[in-house]
C-alpha cells in the first residue's frame, strides 16, 4: 500500500512548472502575449495624421505664409530652368510661360557656348579670387569683434558698440559705395587732404589693381556687424559658471578664451563657413555692378555681372538660364563638400550625418 501510495503523492505534489511541456507552452504563450502588448502600446502611442494636426495646427498656421512664400519664390521658379536647353524667344506668344512651350529644343547648346566664351571663365576666375579674398580677409573679422565686444565688462558699452557696427548693414549699396567714393575717390577727403599738404593725391575707387581689396573693405564696413550679432548670441549660451571655475584654477584670460570662448563658437563657425563656400559664386551683384563702369570689366567682371550683361541685358534667357544651372551645380557640390569637411571635423555643420 505504501508503495503505490508515493508515486500518488509525488504525482500530485508536482507543479505546473515542473512539467516541461507544460512550462514550454506557458512561456510560448506569456512572450506572444508580451508582444501583443508592446504592438499595441505602439498602436496606442502613434497618433494619426488627424490628431497630429489638430495638436499641431497653431504652428502650421504660423509658418504657412512663409512656406508658400519659399513655394512661391523659390521652388516654382525652378521649373523654368528648362529653357536652358531651349532657344527660348518670349516673343513668340504674347504670355511668356506659353512661349516655353512654343520654344524649340536646343539640348546642350547653351552649355557649348558658355564653357566657349573666355569671358565666363575671365568671370569665374575673378569670383573665386574675391571669394577666398573674402574669405580670408572678411571672415575672421567679425569673430574677433565679437570676441572683443564680450570682453567688454559694461553691457551699456557693449550695446552701443555693437549699434554702431551693427547699423552699416542696414544701408544700401549705392549709400555704402557713395560713402566710399567721398572718402577714397580722386576728389574724396583723403585725396584732398593730401594736396593740401603737398602730397600726390590719389583714386582709389578707379584703381583697377586694388579693387579686389576695395570691394573687400567695403562689405567689412556694410556686413560685419550682421556676423557679430550671430557670434555673440552663441556666446550668450556660453555659462558664467565655466569662466569662474577657470578663473579659480588660475586660467587668464587668454586661456580663458582659447579653451572656453572658442570651443562655444566652433559649431556656429562651422556652419557660416559652409554657407558662405556654398555661396562662393555669389559675391555681390550690385556692388560690382555699380563700380563696373569706374574700374572696367576686367576687374569687376564676375558670374553674376556676366550672367546679367550677356544674358539677361541682351534679352538672351537661355544663355543666362544655363550659366544660372552651372552656378547651382557648383554652389551645390561646395556645400556638400564643405560639410563632409565639417562632419570630418566632428562638427554638425548644415545637417547631421
Amino acid at each position: 500500500m505504501s508503495h503505490s501510495t508515493v508515486p500518488r503523492s509525488r504525482a500530485e505534489a508536482k507543479t505546473p512548472a515542473e512539467d516541461p511541456a507544460t512550462s514550454d507552452g506557458a512561456g510560448l504563450r506569456s512572450r506572444s502575449r508580451s508582444r501583443f502588448r508592446s504592438r499595441e502600446g505602439k498602436r496606442r502611442g502613434k497618433l494619426s495624421v488627424r490628431l497630429r494636426f489638430k495638436r499641431d495646427r497653431t504652428l502650421i498656421l504660423m509658418t504657412l505664409p512663409a512656406v508658400l512664400l519659399l513655394l512661391v519664390f523659390n521652388y516654382v521658379p525652378i521649373l523654368g530652368n528648362v529653357v536652358a536647353f531651349q532657344d527660348y524667344d518670349p516673343y513668340l506668344s504674347e504670355n511668356g510661360f506659353v512661349a516655353i512651350f512654343q520654344s524649340p529644343w536646343i539640348g546642350f547648346e547653351q552649355f557649348e557656348r558658355i564653357f566657349a566664351d573666355s569671358a565666363f571663365w575671365h568671370a569665374v576666375q575673378n569670383t573665386f579670387v574675391l571669394f577666398f579674398l573674402q574669405l580670408i580677409l572678411f571672415f575672421p573679422i567679425p569673430i574677433l569683434l565679437a570676441l572683443l565686444i564680450n570682453s567688454v565688462v559694461r553691457p551699456r558699452v557693449r550695446a552701443v558698440a555693437q549699434a554702431i557696427m551693427y547699423l552699416p548693414h542696414f544701408f544700401s549699396w549705392v549709400l555704402v559705395v557713395t560713402v566710399f567714393m567721398q572718402i577714397f575717390g580722386g576728389a574724396g577727403i583723403i585725396a584732398q587732404t593730401l594736396r593740401q599738404h603737398g602730397y600726390e593725391g590719389f583714386d582709389l575707387m578707379t584703381n583697377p589693381e586694388t579693387f579686389k581689396y576695395l570691394v573687400t573693405l567695403e562689405m567689412v564696413w556694410k556686413d560685419a556687424g550682421w556676423g557679430i550679432i550671430v557670434f555673440l548670441a552663441a556666446l550668450s549660451s556660453v555659462s558664467n559658471d565655466l569662466y569662474e571655475a577657470a578663473a579659480m584654477d588660475g586660467a587668464g584670460r587668454w586661456r580663458r578664451m582659447w579653451h572656453i570662448t572658442l570651443p562655444a563658437l566652433r559649431p556656429v563657425i562651422a556652419l557660416l563657413l559652409v554657407l558662405r563656400v556654398g555661396d562662393a559664386l555669389t559675391v555681390g551683384f550690385e556692388q560690382l555692378l555699380l563700380q563696373r563702369q569706374a574700374v572696367g570689366v576686367a576687374a569687376s567682371d564676375v558670374l553674376d555681372t556676366y550672367v546679367w550683361w550677356n544674358g539677361i541685358r541682351n534679352q538672351d534667357f537661355s544663355y543666362a538660364a544655363a550659366a544660372g544651372l552651372i552656378k547651382g551645380f557648383v554652389g551645390l557640390a561646395l556645400v556638400l563638400t564643405a560639410n563632409k569637411v565639417a562632419h570630418l571635423m566632428g562638427e554638425q555643420g548644415v545637417y547631421k550625418k
